[in-house]
């Protein structure tokens, strides 16, 4: 069956991948970034939940930290194939794009650190790419000012900020399309739908959602919390205790767990 754990699934069209394999040491710690605890569980958890309850999503393919593909795996249920994700992000997704059933149209590339996206964002990324927009990310205007410096630091220009936006994920994209991006060598992009771009595609916006940060640094982290909390007050008694357990170990949840897959890579 090759790496990873897959289980059948009937006529899927949609396919989200969740890169999933990096540290994130901005966030701090040694747990895996996306294995953090938010709410008490896992924020991988926490993300692929959201893409479970979307409409239109029919198979999830998540790209582990090598050595934690049968921990991941067995943490996320047998209806997600998890496979050892790669050096770098850009590996991962290709890895997890050579997983997607046959049968898939349309890919989306979420980010494992986005655990609070409501499924709408997702079902809306999704049927916007199925009625014919080669690409799409979802999009929310920025509150600060944005400047351009140079490498000493001194400002350039301050662009206007009616014509930018901040990009989240999941973004879209025909499966066709997104295969031709990940063909490109040697673009150096932060986000999917900027491999497109190198391709002449056009990538259409549609209006993200506020709850869908990326969680990158501690104050992420906290934020988070908080609106775990304010949504289900159950969830502040769960992270209060998941972060007096983390306190009293300074071993990482997972640092036990390997993968029997000789084929891990990275």
């Amino acid at each position: 069956m090759g790496e990873g754990h897959r289980l059948p699934v009937a006529s899927p069209r949609v396919a989200a991948i969740v890169p999933a394999a990096g540290r994130g040491e901005r966030l701090g710690g040694g747990t895996p970034k996306a294995l953090r605890a938010l709410g008490g569980r896992p924020m991988l958890v926490r993300t692929v939940e959201s893409l479970r309850r979307s409409r239109l999503v029919t198979q999830i393919v998540v790209a582990a930290p090598p050595t934690l593909v049968d921990a991941v795996a067995q943490l996320l249920g047998g209806d997600v194939y998890v496979i050892a994700g790669g050096a770098e992000r850009v590996d991962s997704v290709r890895r997890a794009l050579r997983a997607v059933d046959d049968d898939v149209s349309v890919v989306l590339v979420h980010d494992a650190a986005r655990p609070l996206t409501p499924p709408e964002l997702v079902d809306a990324v999704a049927a916007a790419v199925l009625d014919g927009h080669p690409a799409v990310i979802p999009v929310v205007p920025l509150a600060d000012t944005v400047k351009e410096v140079d490498a000493d630091g001194r400002v350039v220009r301050t662009p206007p900020r009616d014509g930018l936006r901040a990009v989240q994920t999941p973004q879209g994209f025909r499966r066709d399309v997104l295969s031709a991006a990940y063909a490109l060598e040697d673009i150096a992009v932060t986000d999917d739908a900027g491999l497109v771009e190198a391709l002449g595609v056009p990538v259409t916006t549609i209006p993200g959602a506020q709850e869908a940060f990326k969680v990158t640094r501690p104050a992420d982290l906290v934020l988070a919390e908080a609106l775990l909390a304010r949504c289900d007050p159950a969830d502040d008694a769960r992270s209060a205790e998941a972060r007096s357990a983390e306190a009293r170990s300074e071993e990482p949840q997972f640092a036990g767990a390997r993968s029997t897959d000789a084929r891990s890579g990275g």
